[in-house]
């Protein structure tokens, strides 16, 4: 499943893996910031997905 060839993508994985850290630092800090105004579900719900996402990165790179 990972060693699936990406000749066709050379150009728009490493465009999607950067934008999805972006997404993973903007929901991080997002969530940090929602929490500390109280709102703490969707704090916890942004900081899970920033998790998920890193989690997809971390998979598709390693």
């Amino acid at each position: 499943m990972g060693s699936s060839n990406l000749n066709g993508l050379s150009g728009f994985y490493p465009l999607t893996m950067g934008i999805a850290m972006l997404a993973v630092l903007a929901l991080a800090w997002g969530g940090v910031t929602v929490l500390r105004r109280g709102d703490r579900q969707r704090g916890v719900l942004m900081l899970v997905a920033a998790l998920v996402i890193l989690g997809n990165v971390l998979i598709w790179t390693i």
